[in-house]
Formats: C-alpha cells, sequence, structure tokens
C-alpha cells in the first residue's frame, strides 16, 4: 500500500513591522483616525490567526507650528499641549478594541535621534543642500508663516480664502507667493516676503527619481490606482489650465524659528519640518518598543547585555515586511519623500503602501458636526452603541482600494441587525438551548448532510484568507454571511423546534443541533479579524482555546461539552442612530421652530417705516423683557476679522472671513463666511485684522451670493437719515477668537 502523501511544508511566519499614519497631537481623534486604526487592527489580527510575528505601533504627530501656536493660545507649553493630548487616546482606542502594541510620540528622544541620523544620512550621500528662498513673513507675530497658515484667492480658479499650498476649490497646487491677495491666518495682517536659507532634499537627483520610477510602479509597494496617481508626478506635463508641471521637485525640508519641533545639526535656530520627522515616528515608535523588550541581564563578569533585539538588527531581517495604513490626503509624503529618505540613508523601504479613501455620510455628503453629519467616536461609545457593529460595518465597506466609503444610518441599523443578529449570532440561539437542556451540554456526531455542509464551511478558508490578506475584508464578510444562510436554510430545513416536540427523533435533533454548533465556531473564526471581542465570548462559551486560522481544518468532537448560551449581541436601535446625527442643540431648536405650526400673525402693513422715538435712547424703545434664559441662548462670540471684501452685484454687502477660535474635523483651525450689510460705513481694509462680536449660533442663511455663517453685531440710530453711521462693535484689546460674550 502507497503511503499517503504528505502535507507541503508549513511557511515560515511571516514577520510584519506595521503602523496607521500617526494622528496630528492638536486635537482628539476623529472618525477618520478610527476607519484606519480598524482596518490596520482587523489586518493585524488576522495575521497573527496565522502565526505571524507583528509589531503594530503608533505615535503622535507632536511637531510643527499649528502645535506651537495652539499650545501658545492655550497657555501651555507645547509639551504639555501634546501630553494633555495624548492622554485622552486611551478610551478611542480600547473602546473600538484597536490593540497597538506600543504608542509613543515624534517628539520622544528615540525620534530626536533618528531624525537627526537619517538627516545626517542624506547629506554624506550628496542629497542635502541649502538654498535662499523667499518666504512670507508675518510682520504682526514676527514669524514666517507655514502654508497653512497663508490664505488668499486662488490663483487659477480665483476662488477666495484658499490655502498658501494648495486649492481646495479647483485642486490646483501652488507656491504661497502665487496667491493673489495673501493674507496671515494667524494675525489677518499682509504678509511680507523676507529672505532665509532653507535645507532642501534632493528629490529631483535622477537617483532618486530612477529609484522612485521603479518603487513606485512595479506592482509591488501600492495599489494599481495609486501607481496610476503618482506616475503623474515624474514627467513634464501640460496642465488644464495650460500651465506646466516639471515632475519631481526638491523637497525644502526645513523652518525658521520659532517652530516646535527637531533642531538641525550644526544650524542654529533650523528646525526639521515636520513631515520630515514625522513618519520617522514609525521608526521611533518601534525603537522605544524593542528597548523595552531588552531587558539588562547580569552576567560572569559583572556586565550587561541586552536580551532583546535592537532596531538595527530587527529592520536587517531579510524576511521582515515593512506596512504602512494611511489616508489618500498624504500618498505624496508617503510614496515619494518617505521611501527616498530611508532608501538613500541605507535603511529599509516599506513593502506596502496601503492607501483607503475618505468616510463620508449619507451618500457622500461630508462629514460635519454643525450639520448633524458628524460621527463622534466618543459619542458613538458614550450612547451605548456595541464598538463591533462599527468594526463590522466598516468591514463590510472597505475592500482594499483607494475609495471613499460611505456610512448610511439605514443602511449600518439592516446590516447589524440582519446580518451579526438575524443571520450569524441567530445559528447558536437556535441550538444552544437544545444541547443543553436536552443533551447535557454535549455535542454529539454530524449525519451526512450535516457533514457536507460544515465540509462547504471549511472549504472557504483559503479564499477567505486571501481577502482578508488583500485588505478586501468587504469580500471576506460578504462570503462568510453567504456561509451563514447555507447554515440558516440547513436549521430552517430541519426545524430543531420541531423536531424536539417529535417523538423518536431525539438522536436527529442531537445531530442538527451539533451542526449549527459547529458552522457556529467556523463563522466566529471567519469574523474573529473583525469581532474579536465577540469571538472572545464565544469561545468561552464553547469552552475552546482561543481560534487560530488553522482551527478551521479541525472540528469539535463528539462529546464535546459547551457551557451555557448567554446572548451574545443585541440589535441596534435606531433612535441611538438618530441621538448619534442630532444637530447640535441651536441648531436643532432653529430646526424645531421651522417645523412648528405658523402662530397667526396680525396684518402688517407693508413699507412701514422703522419706528422712530426722539426721546428713547438710539431712536427706538427698548424691546420687551427677556429672562436671563432668553439671553443665553444667543451664543456671542469674539471674531477676527481675517479678510474683507466687496460683494460683486451688491452695493450694501461686505463678505467677511472670520476666526472664531473653531477647529474642523481635522483639527485645523476653520473659518466662518459672514455676509453684512456695512458697505456704506466701511472700506474692505478698514477691517482686517479687527476683533469684532459675531452671533455664533444664529442658523446659516443661504442668500444668493452664498451662504451666510453668522451675524456681525453693529450699532445704529433709527433715525437714519438724521443719524447716519453704522459702528461695527470691538472689543478691548486682550479679547481671542473664540472667548464668549456673557
Amino acid at each position: 500500500m502507497a503511503p499517503a502523501p504528505s502535507k507541503p511544508p508549513m511557511p515560515a511566519p511571516r514577520k510584519l513591522f506595521v503602523t496607521t499614519a500617526l494622528p496630528y497631537a492638536n486635537g482628539n481623534f476623529h472618525i477618520g483616525h478610527i476607519m484606519e486604526y480598524i482596518q490596520a487592527d482587523i489586518w493585524v489580527r488576522f495575521q497573527r490567526m496565522n502565526g505571524a510575528e507583528v509589531n503594530f505601533v503608533g505615535a503622535d504627530d507632536a511637531h510643527g507650528a499649528p502645535i506651537m501656536i495652539a499650545a501658545e493660545k492655550a497657555g501651555k507649553t507645547p509639551q504639555q499641549f501634546v501630553a494633555d493630548i495624548a492622554a485622552g487616546r486611551k478610551p478611542y482606542l480600547d473602546g473600538f478594541h484597536i490593540a497597538f502594541d506600543n504608542w509613543s510620540s515624534t517628539d520622544s528622544p528615540e525620534n530626536h535621534e533618528l531624525a537627526k541620523q537619517i538627516y545626517l544620512d542624506l547629506k554624506a550621500a550628496g542629497l542635502i543642500e541649502t538654498r535662499t528662498i523667499e518666504q512670507f513673513f508675518d510682520p504682526e507675530k514676527n514669524m514666517f508663516l507655514p502654508d497653512r497658515y497663508i490664505k488668499g484667492e486662488c490663483p487659477n480658479c480665483h476662488a477666495k480664502d484658499q490655502y498658501g499650498d494648495n486649492c481646495e476649490v479647483c485642486g490646483k497646487v501652488y507656491a504661497p507667493t502665487d496667491l493673489i491677495n495673501p493674507y496671515s491666518a494667524l494675525s489677518g495682517a499682509k504678509p511680507v516676503l523676507k529672505n532665509s536659507e532653507h535645507f532642501f532634499f534632493k528629490l529631483s537627483d535622477p537617483r532618486c527619481v530612477a529609484f522612485l520610477e521603479e518603487w513606485t510602479q512595479n506592482g509591488q509597494h501600492v495599489q494599481p490606482e495609486v501607481a496610476r496617481k503618482v506616475k503623474e508626478w515624474f514627467s513634464v506635463r501640460t496642465n488644464p489650465d495650460g500651465s506646466t508641471s516639471e515632475g519631481l521637485g526638491d523637497w525644502d525640508i526645513s523652518r525658521d524659528a520659532p517652530y516646535f519641533g527637531i533642531e538641525i545639526p550644526d544650524a542654529p535656530g533650523k528646525y526639521f519640518y515636520v513631515w520630515l520627522d514625522a513618519p520617522v515616528g514609525y521608526l521611533a515608535s518601534l525603537k522605544n518598543l524593542l528597548d523595552k523588550a531588552c531587558i539588562e541581564v547580569d552576567i560572569d563578569d559583572n556586565t550587561a547585555e541586552p536580551s532583546g533585539m535592537s532596531l538595527e538588527r530587527y529592520m536587517a531581517q531579510p524576511e521582515l515586511e515593512q506596512v504602512h495604513f494611511i489616508g489618500k490626503d498624504i500618498i505624496t509624503f508617503h510614496t515619494l519623500f518617505w521611501p527616498a529618505m530611508l532608501k538613500f540613508s541605507g535603511r529599509k523601504t516599506p513593502d506596502k503602501i496601503c492607501v483607503h479613501g475618505f468616510l463620508t455620510v449619507n451618500n457622500g455628503e461630508k462629514m460635519s458636526k454643525s450639520r448633524g453629519t458628524g460621527l463622534d467616536p466618543l459619542k458613538y461609545l458614550s450612547l451605548g452603541l456595541n464598538a463591533e457593529w462599527l468594526r463590522y460595518y466598516l468591514a463590510a465597506k472597505l475592500n482594499g482600494k483607494n475609495e471613499d466609503i460611505d456610512f448610511n444610518p439605514e443602511d449600518f441599523v439592516a446590516r447589524v441587525n440582519s446580518d451579526l443578529v438575524g443571520k450569524y449570532i441567530n445559528i447558536a440561539s437556535r441550538a444552544a438551548g437544545f444541547i443543553g437542556k436536552r443533551f447535557g451540554g454535549r455535542l454529539g456526531t454530524p449525519g451526512d448532510d450535516g457533514t457536507a455542509l460544515l465540509e462547504a464551511l471549511r472549504a472557504a478558508a483559503p479564499a477567505l484568507r486571501e481577502h482578508y490578506d488583500a485588505r478586501d475584508t468587504a469580500r471576506a464578510v460578504r462570503e462568510t454571511m453567504a456561509l451563514a444562510d447555507k447554515v440558516n436554510e440547513y436549521v430552517d430545513a430541519n426545524k430543531p423546534w420541531e423536531l424536539a416536540k417529535k417523538e423518536g427523533a431525539e438522536a436527529r435533533l442531537h445531530d442538527v443541533c451539533t451542526v449549527c454548533i459547529e458552522a457556529f465556531r467556523l463563522l466566529t473564526l471567519y469574523l474573529k479579524p473583525v469581532m474579536p471581542a465577540l469571538a472572545q465570548n464565544v469561545e468561552a462559551f464553547l469552552k475552546i482555546a482561543p481560534l487560530q486560522w488553522a482551527d478551521a481544518e479541525g472540528a469539535l468532537p463528539a462529546g464535546h461539552a459547551i457551557g451555557e448560551y448567554k446572548h451574545l449581541m443585541q440589535r441596534v436601535d435606531a433612535k441611538l442612530l438618530d441621538q448619534l446625527f442630532e444637530l447640535p442643540p441651536a441648531t436643532a431648536s432653529e430646526e424645531k421652530a421651522a417645523a412648528a405650526p405658523a402662530t397667526p400673525a396680525k396684518p402688517a402693513t407693508k413699507n412701514v417705516a422703522k419706528p422712530v422715538d426722539p426721546d428713547a435712547p438710539g431712536g427706538e424703545a427698548l424691546a420687551e423683557t427677556i429672562g436671563i434664559d432668553d439671553f443665553a441662548k444667543v451664543d456671542l462670540r469674539i471674531a477676527k476679522i481675517l479678510a474683507c471684501e466687496a460683494v460683486e452685484g451688491s452695493t450694501k454687502l461686505l463678505r467677511l472671513t472670520l476666526d472664531v477660535g473653531e477647529k474642523g474635523e481635522d483639527g485645523q483651525p476653520t473659518t466662518r463666511n459672514v455676509f453684512s450689510g456695512i458697505a456704506s460705513a466701511y472700506r474692505p481694509e478698514q477691517l482686517v485684522g479687527k476683533l469684532t462680536v459675531m452671533v455664533a449660533n444664529l442658523a446659516p442663511r443661504k442668500m444668493k451670493f452664498g451662504l451666510s455663517e453668522g451675524m456681525v453685531l453693529a450699532a445704529s440710530h433709527a433715525d437714519e437719515k438724521a443719524n447716519p453711521g453704522i459702528f461695527v462693535l470691538e472689543p478691548f484689546p486682550g479679547a481671542q477668537p473664540g472667548m464668549r460674550v456673557r
């Protein structure tokens, strides 16, 4: 008898170094961060289920002018400001079961050391040079302005209030000096050009160009759609506006003091641009992790040596794979600057850059808290919404491509209630009770039809493994739920609730329920990377060791005892989703008032002149008395007028760009657009840089000239002919944008 063919040897476990993009430490995590971390966490958990050795690290991106400015406003040192932000990270990560092995900061000693050494290595390779450049300088703040703190009119499409590096309307990339009518987003002052010596990484060097063209286009390191986008940046081309792009340009890697960052060696007053040291933070966090594992041990000669592995030895392992998860907004830094920095400083380059799109809501609408379309991660958790509902929903949407995905509340409820509870959880709940009450909690032996079903489930494991490895969790989830459908068809065909009532059907009931429990184990294994906490509860219920991917080949034996079944997951209450997306109080009250039945109004006479009382202050009688609660409903805030311009087509209106101390979902400063009927009293240049008072919680008003997002307060006399004049309110010096007027 010929010996049975031997199985091929198992491949050696993969060694993986995995990161996510570093969040900027000027605000809490937003839902975009959480989506990326969940995607990476799912992939890491899957790899570990397959025996891979993984180091999964993150860190706070702690440097740059925005953090320095935010810390100054908060009355803190940049270090304390960043530390306070970092202290709030844990509830998000723990809440959504995101298990980094280490979390560090780009202001760590490791990052200072590594960033400086990489720079010196690039300099030794002849890829650093100095040049004198013209740069915008804020004469009021006495500092050179980062690109994102210069705003003005786009030179291409002429959209107003665009940043100094690119237009968010037409997508044009340009230099800050190309802006029309530029102004400082910090002070509102017109910036002046000053010369400064800067350091450049010579990305245009033929060595860099040749390496990056091969690295990005060889089909190994980035997705095809990303490679196509990157390819556009290599050659001279004509843009739609007739201008030309000249391929890869050199990269300005320095900033002038004052700046919170890492000082460039042998260049006092010069600091690394934040995007040079930020990706180095990946290596620094890994070094921090490895160093903590290097416990010193005494040896015979009373010296000591590390028992772990140094960063250099770890990164030198030929089988090590370096994988970065990022969003599509930072492709440039991760597919050009970062690989070139590593390559020409003599270090390992990334094996994969995994790019995802943005998360929108309700069929592509941009997330916005003020419009009731923002998904706040901590609010989600505080409402009692299950973190693994969101993990499952995002997994069901993400496909490994650089594509935006949409969060739709109705779809969310349907998927969780139908897929997770209706299809998956229901399999265990329909069978476990019978196993416990009728068979002492012990499993039986599947019959022929059950065995065939279970073999079909086991046969799906290789394909599901490929989907997870390719980050196509949408397909993995979809095919797992198709398997759950097959199991439910088996349940409906055999009806264990009827078998339990039928005389002589005891063996068949035991058989059917055993098949259900084994099928539930396999489905749980396939969903474990997505829902680790639920899988842990299932493992406890089934009294089994933590599930590994190889367990798809086995089965629970006859006689195996399971535990008492307890409900594993509830259905989503749609009302909680309504609360998650409910509008802020002021906007909600406005909508409620607008929806209420109209109160019959008194007949009005058209074109009645404003009542003038010459004996009353300001020419008009005081309004009706209100209570303090009525006044408290009006949110008055100090605002800084960053820009002002006449409105084409109107003789009365000026368009104001206001800083009210607000930040967007990405943590960057945002502005408000307000139209004000004060053109008869002020020229635009008289108002720029001034502080004023605005009604901040007034519902946005759509005008033919655009959206007005508030109201600036001004005083005038009731008798405008006898007492002409409009006087915009201006607070005393010392008031800051965002302060509330009480």
